[in-house]
């Protein structure tokens, strides 16, 4: 029985610690918060378990095995950090760290220790997602072409972070775990409409070595939610609709072929396929029930998560050099080298 505590009990703290108390094979027993009414919540839906406002004290605690950092992202690193020296597995809330840096010290230190380190990219868990990459991975969609995400709404502006740190980390999750490459630059181009404030509109591009091209487009200030990817191929095409009650995903027999026939030079070489959409079948379980229950796995067999420590490595790297290019108005950027971690 793997015991858990959970620091921070506001947004996403809640989530977490419902899908530890009931999953089996975790025991929560604590919840840590610097509130004390949110502690007090906790204690009052889970009769029980110990509630402390200071995570040093339950760090501290001999008794758990596993932290779930859900925080404000300039206390990831120094959470998970102490949690991991301190002999615990760590599930930490996306994104790792606010820096490459920060992500291949925890990565180091989990692995000198033999611990489990994951980061908690929920949306790579849902079984819509988990369907792309399958249809990628064998052949299905045949040659990539490009990733187009948009995800906006009439949102809440974070006070600590741009709107590229808060909504286009969960894109860059899914892109990295579906796309077969990892991008090599990108431009961010991006506006704050408070004085003052983040960014709350932002347009990410993604390069890569081949002829792949990922573009994700974010925005706090929509008057409709919108949540949608296109992943192009040569044989096939998707589109994501994650608001989508039922059909989710609906995958195309639709796109291009070009003619190299030379009688044809001074024809249209581009010829249009349309063939049949279909909508594949997808499980209804919970995506962060999933997540749960794939940890504890990792933790009983010592194995790496799906999202382990080098997937937030991954997705920090796009953030940090996304952020340089947001402050140099768009200039491409070149991704920190994935190194010793890849």
């Amino acid at each position: 029985m793997i015991q858990v505590g959970v620091i921070g009990y506001g947004y996403w703290g809640p989530n977490l610690v419902r899908n530890f108390a009931e999953t089996d094979g975790y025991r929560l027993r604590s919840v840590c918060d610097g509130r004390a009414e949110r502690t007090a919540l906790a204690q009052k839906r889970y009769p029980g378990i110990r509630g402390c406002m200071d995570p040093q004290e339950l760090i501290a605690d001999p008794s758990v095995d596993l932290i779930a950092v859900s925080t404000p992202v300039s206390t990831h690193f120094p959470l998970a950090m102490q949690a991991l020296q301190a002999g615990k597995h760590v599930l930490v809330e996306k994104p790792m760290a606010m820096t490459t840096d920060e992500c291949a010290r925890l990565i180091d230190e989990a692995a000198r220790r033999n611990l489990v380190l994951m980061v908690d990219h929920t949306f790579v868990y849902t079984s819509a997602v988990r369907k792309m990459q399958e249809l990628v991975a064998d052949g299905s969609l045949g040659t990539i072409y490009y990733y187009d995400s948009v995800r906006v709404n009439l949102g809440l502006f974070q006070h600590d972070i741009n709107v590229i740190w808060d909504l286009a980390v969960h894109d860059l999750a899914i892109m990295s775990y579906v796309l077969p490459v990892q991008p090599v630059a990108v431009s961010a181009t991006g506006i704050s409409h408070l004085a003052g404030g983040h960014e709350n509109i932002a347009y990410l591009t993604m390069f890569f070595d081949d002829k792949v091209i990922a573009h994700v487009h974010v925005n706090w200030l929509a008057p409709v939610k919108v949540r949608s990817t296109l992943l192009g191929g040569s044989r096939r095409m998707i589109v994501f609709d994650d608001l989508e009650p039922s059909e989710k995903i609906k995958v195309y027999d639709r796109g291009i072929t070009v003619s190299s026939n030379p009688e044809d030079v001074y024809q249209m070489l581009v010829g249009y396929r349309s063939g049949d959409m279909w909508s594949p079948h997808l499980d209804t379980s919970e995506a962060l029930r999933v997540e749960v229950s794939h940890l504890l796995d990792c933790i009983h067999h010592s194995r790496q998560p799906v999202t382990g420590g080098q997937a937030g490595f991954d997705v920090v790297r796009i953030l940090e050099a996304s952020t340089r290019s947001l402050r140099e108005h768009g200039r491409p950027v070149e991704l920190a080298a994935r190194g010793a971690h890849a």
